[in-house]
């Protein structure tokens, strides 16, 4: 295999290529096609966006050649599964699975679909989303809204079939619907998701801690019912690695005994964090609903990576999530004990090249500092 920084002209084009598609994305794209209409509206655009491009292979390739950067010391495998870098989509943008062909393309090492349900689900009443510049924030309140489970799924593994590089997960959470029950419904909830997903796609994510559906978070509320929901799955013969979102405002003593559930099941990984809930400190409009996820998430989220590295040690793998908008941040995650990184709003803020920008950085970085592979340098200040 051939790789972009293996070539002095292919990276030259690359990185000329990259800071050509920031420029534009920051002064044309942005201000005139993205922030100029309410923040639904330019979700919709996007998705529309990847459902047409993705059946023109001319873009496609020029996607590819121009900003899929590849380096060897970016590679790594976790929970078996071999990455051609750390980098991920975290679940809650592309919920039904429109966007892999042009997330693969553009050099993502994975996407996580979804999160899915059992049902197909609504979501909340609209608006789903504010946008909060001054914090590189979005406020999201969308409900788990896809099309169900048995299509997104369906579509995850035929995305997972034809990509080049990138590895699919898929994210299954509980229908936030009129027709949700008691515990024991919940449960069976997430057993028709997973064992529609079994063996079906790279890895699986348990969504326990979405924070804005009417029902709650039930299974986080205590270590029984959490041990009750695993106890069913595992049940569930399924060959891919299993992670858990967590949600990322419980006290570390809650937080360690819902870990201490998960470790006695087959459970490979965890997801930290979900949205952040806490405001403290944030000028947001009070009727605003949902959870907060970028800038507000950064420091939280790092600091819980390095808490569950340090008292788990390699236990699980650790999917950091939260606020990476640049290489140092990534770099930080991945030092603090974060196996892989995934992020959202640093795409919406920043443009598509993002993904670029950070695989270079933390190529350079890695370098910097001595390492030959992304697993040396995993929770090496978590110690």
């Amino acid at each position: 295999m051939s790789y972009v920084s293996d070539s002095f002209w292919h990276d030259a084009v690359n990185k000329a290529t990259c800071d050509l598609f920031t420029f534009g994305y920051k002064h044309v794209i942005k201000p005139n096609f993205v922030f100029n209409v309410p923040p639904d509206e330019a979700h919709d655009r996007m998705i529309a966006f990847c459902r047409v491009v993705k059946h023109i292979p001319p873009l496609l390739w020029a996607e590819r050649t121009m900003l899929d950067y590849t380096d060897p010391i970016l590679e790594t495998t976790v929970m078996g599964v071999d990455f051609a870098n750390p980098f991920g989509l975290s679940a809650g943008l592309d919920k039904n699975c429109d966007m892999p062909v042009l997330l693969d393309n553009a050099g993502f090492g994975f996407e996580t679909v979804g999160s899915t349900t059992a049902r197909p689900c609504p979501g909340n009443p609209k608006p789903w989303f504010h946008r909060l510049p001054e914090y590189d924030s979005m406020m999201v309140h969308v409900g788990l809204a896809n099309i169900g489970s048995d299509k997104v799924i369906d579509r995850a593994e035929k995305a997972w079939t034809h990509a080049h590089d990138m590895q699919m997960s898929v994210s299954i959470a509980r229908t936030n619907d009129d027709k949700c029950g008691d515990l024991d419904e919940g449960i069976e909830d997430y057993c028709i998701s997973m064992r529609r997903a079994a063996g079906r796609t790279a890895m699986v994510e348990v969504n326990v801690s979405c924070p804005n559906t009417h029902v709650g978070e039930p299974f986080t509320a205590s270590p029984e019912a959490l041990d009750k929901l695993f106890d069913a799955l595992d049940r569930i013969d399924r060959p891919q690695p299993t992670l858990v979102k967590m949600p990322l405002n419980k006290p570390w003593e809650e937080f360690r005994d819902l870990l201490d559930v998960l470790a006695e099941h087959n459970v490979q990984g965890v997801s930290l964090a979900n949205l952040n809930k806490d405001r403290t400190g944030l000028a947001i409009p009070h009727e605003w609903e949902g959870g907060l996820s970028g800038g507000p998430c950064t420091d939280a989220s790092e600091a819980l990576v390095a808490k569950v590295r340090r008292e788990y040690g390699d236990r699980f793998a650790i999917a950091g999530i939260g606020g990476v908008f640049t290489p140092e941040q990534a770099y930080a995650r991945i030092r603090a004990g974060a196996d892989l990184v995934m992020f959202i709003s640093s795409l919406m803020y920043r443009g598509p090249q993002q993904i670029t920008v950070l695989k270079r950085g933390l190529a350079e970085l890695l370098r910097r500092d001595g390492f030959s592979s992304v697993s040396e340098a995993v929770g090496v200040d978590a110690e």
